[in-house]
């Protein structure tokens, strides 16, 4: 029985983590307690199959992680993203694209995709898409006849594209762990001059799975107006100017809403790109181009300001302190022979590299139903990724079919979060039936987006290969 206590310690994890308390505390605190046990029996001269050695590498990892260039990307995309919320950049966004599709067949369910594109690009996260999107367009789409299941679809699947579409806070964070993970799958093949994976890798490989899958929204969207006309009718523009109350004509909508957002997204991204800036030098970046943002459409003031930096700081502490935690329950894990206990599961599993990395995603798309991204990323990735990585994975790939597995599983009912994010900011006239039927489609189109990853890699690699 002792022998399996890296599986008993997972489940014990997992079990708390759903009983609702704090992530950071919770996988620190169990962590401590298997500790404590294993020393415990040690001390009573039973094998407990513990090795205390892995604690005294906690205060390295501790300051490796306070000291760590690329987890700086995180507060700073985190202001960038929130300071575009606080200053309705994103309003403005939206009632851009409405003037400009809204005339056509699913014009506003194309103008929603592609708003949320941008917001993903923008705040690279997935529960502030989703309940801005939902504020200021759900209403509108029901107002112009819109069938419920299509429009609330429509805003949870284009809300989760901020876990895939760059620069976002789960591809930052994946991007640690799997550089991590790469160098210690390395190690252990007897290479002493490892290679890395970066964050600006992950941004390059998600770029093209992304864009696919905007690309099929619309065109989802646009054959559901077709085939069903009464599901998505289109919208008289001079009746939807006065209802949005923008002065100045479309030209000036356009300008007002579409150039900023997508100039800062540029700045960002194509400085990555283009290898003139890290993803932290981009994400400073970005940062100041939001503040300039904000300044300049006279949306920031002291208030705005002192809610902006709070949620910063708010977000910023969450995701070090699981980090802490997720640290000590790692080292934990493998003291009790963890690691050898999984590899020794996988090299014996049926079907090689291939059956385990399909039983990877199954795990990671079923704990994406109880868990966050950042708690999967931390105490999951780190288990597996050394040992897919040995068995000749590309960490590329693997970190993009991750987040996509991610995305697909926080979209699927009953227990997707972003329907969780809809349904608490939907009108209570929608059902939650209408929100679970209406991202269906979008969970298939997903899916057939991970088939295509799974049997062209190149989709996530060749964009990195050529820079």
């Amino acid at each position: 029985m002792l022998e399996f206590m890296p599986l008993v310690l997972f489940l014990v994890i997992c079990m708390v983590l759903m009983a609702g308390y704090p992530v950071a505390l919770s996988l620190a605190g169990t962590a401590l307690a298997f500790a404590g046990l294993g020393l415990g029996l040690e001390a009573l001269g039973v094998d407990a199959h513990f090795d205390s050695g892995y604690l005294g590498a906690f205060p390295n990892r501790l300051y490796g992680i306070m000291t760590n260039q690329t987890l700086l990307a995180v507060p700073l995309f985190v202001l960038m993203g929130v300071l575009l919320e606080k200053s309705k950049v994103a309003e403005t966004l939206l009632d851009a694209m409405a003037m400009l599709f809204g005339s056509l067949r699913g014009g506003l369910g194309i103008s929603v995709t592609l708003v949320g594109m941008l917001l993903a690009a923008s705040t690279g996260i997935v529960g502030a898409t989703v309940v801005t999107m939902g504020l200021m367009s759900l209403p509108t789409m029901l107002k112009r006849g819109y069938s419920m299941p299509l429009a609330t679809g429509t805003i949870c699947a284009t809300g989760t594209l901020g876990q895939i579409i760059p620069p976002s806070i789960a591809l930052v964070l994946l991007g640690d762990v799997l550089s991590s993970a790469y160098q210690q799958a390395q190690l252990s093949m007897g290479i002493f001059s490892p290679k890395t994976v970066s964050v600006g890798d992950l941004f390059m490989g998600a770029l093209v799975p992304g864009l696919v899958l905007v690309v099929l929204y619309i065109v989802y969207v646009s054959v559901v107006a077709w085939l069903r006309p009464q599901s998505a009718p289109p919208a008289d523009r001079k009746e939807l100017m006065a209802e949005l109350g923008h002065e100045g004509g479309l030209g000036w909508l356009l300008i007002k809403g579409l150039v900023p957002p997508i100039v800062l997204i540029i700045a960002v991204l194509g400085s990555i790109l283009g290898g003139f800036a890290t993803p932290t030098e981009a994400a400073s970046v970005g940062a100041f181009g939001a503040l300039i943002l904000a300044l300049v459409y006279r949306r920031l003031d002291l208030q705005t300001l002192k809610e902006v930096l709070r949620s910063t700081t708010h977000v910023t502490t969450m995701v070090f302190m699981i980090l802490i935690g997720a640290a000590l329950f790692s080292l934990v894990f493998r003291a009790y022979g963890g690691e050898e206990l999984v590899t020794g599961l996988f090299e014996n599993m049926p079907g090689g590299v291939v059956g385990a990395t399909i039983i990877v995603m199954l795990v990671i798309f079923l704990l994406g139903f109880i868990l966050d991204f950042i708690e999967i990323t931390f105490v999951v990735v780190p288990i597996v990724g050394p040992i897919l990585l040995a068995m000749g994975v590309d960490p590329v790939w693997l970190g993009i079919m991750i987040a996509i597995n991610l995305q697909t599983s926080f979209l699927t009912p009953p227990f997707g979060f972003a329907l969780f994010y809809l349904r608490g900011v939907a009108p209570e006239s929608v059902p939650t039936s209408a929100i679970y039927k209406g991202v269906i489609p979008f969970i298939i189109l997903q899916l057939c987006m991970l088939l295509a990853l799974a049997w062209f890699p190149e989709l996530a690699t060749w964009l990195p290969d050529q820079f």
